[in-house]
């Protein structure tokens, strides 16, 4: 009875085997000085901060953090000031992302015209995405001001200002998160139309051309040929502004720091205060993990529809 002699490989195939694993070796060392920073930076905190959601750490306590379970999770499901906020957020999240997709559609649209002094436009379109958030809230603050704002001097000017002086804009109940929002518009529109000015600039040609030629107005150009390369930019805009726009908080804190009387109070506002204000740092971590979960499910559900859209055309 003679035993089977397992098959040989071949010393090339060796040879190959060690170049792709020292290949990779100096891949995974080429990734590690941008990969050191994202575990140590996001993924360590990310982690931590989970983990502080089942505790009920505060500040300045002198007794050890205990472990609590859904403890958070169960008092957060009975906050109605923590679901007004996530409505809030929502309500601004949906606001500004909506009007701001469809400005900056319309502005790139412009800009992608052989216009004169095309440049200048451009450059000048951009400059609130160059300005700091801090910036951009205190500049807003100075043109909303009751008294010596270009808004209500404008309004005043026009005859269309009450003889009572100017509106205080980011005071009154019922202004106040509509204000806010036109800013939110005005400082994210840029990043949108520079994207959407990238796909546009990616459409061929040619194709415009061959749909002139065929009789197409500039309404079913756009509709056939122009909207169909720039949905999948247009899918992935809006998810990210989306998500930028719900976790905002340096623009509103500056503005109106959550009020009046809470009406602009954003989701990571109200967790801030939480955390940083009365000290409640395992309910404020529970805060924004169930943010994250919710704004997950939310996302999730908009990219399969659109994506199923897609697919089904």
């Amino acid at each position: 009875m003679t035993l089977a002699t397992a098959p040989r490989r071949s010393p090339a195939a060796a040879v190959d085997r060690a170049a792709r694993t020292r290949r990779a070796q100096g891949a995974w060392f080429l990734v590690l000085p941008a990969l050191i920073p994202i575990l140590v930076l996001s993924a360590g905190p990310l982690l931590y901060g989970i983990g502080l959601a089942f505790t009920d750490a505060q500040s300045g306590r002198t007794r050890a953090t205990r472990f609590v379970g859904l403890l958070n999770f169960s008092d957060l499901f009975h906050d109605t000031l923590f679901w007004d906020s996530f409505r809030i957020g929502l309500v601004w999240a949906f606001g500004v992302t909506v009007p701001q997709f469809f400005l900056a559609l319309g502005l790139a649209l412009l800009l992608h015209r052989p216009l004169r002094l095309r440049w200048l436009a451009r450059a000048l379109a951009v400059i609130p995405w160059a300005m700091p958030e801090v910036v951009v809230g205190i500049m807003w603050r100075l043109v909303y001001h009751p008294d010596a704002g270009i808004l209500n001097e404008t309004l005043r000017s026009l005859g269309l200002s009450g003889a009572g002086g100017g509106r205080d804009w980011l005071s009154g109940l019922a202004t106040a998160l509509p204000a806010v929002i036109v800013v939110g518009i005005w400082a994210g529109m840029p990043q949108t139309t520079v994207t959407l000015l990238a796909g546009l600039q990616n459409v061929p040609r040619e194709l415009h051309e061959a749909a002139a030629m065929d009789g197409a107005g500039a309404w079913r150009r756009f509709r056939t040929v122009t909207w169909p390369a720039l949905r999948p930019i247009a899918l992935a805009v809006t998810a990210l502004n989306f998500l930028w726009n719900f976790n905002s908080f340096a623009l509103v804190f500056v503005l109106t720091d959550g009020g009046p009387g809470g009406r602009t109070r954003l989701p990571m506002l109200f967790a801030y205060e939480e955390a940083f204000r009365y000290g409640q740092f395992g309910y404020a971590a529970a805060m924004g993990l169930a943010m994250v979960a919710v704004v997950s499910v939310l996302l999730a559900v908009y990219l399969a529809g659109r994506l199923k859209g897609d697919d089904d055309r």
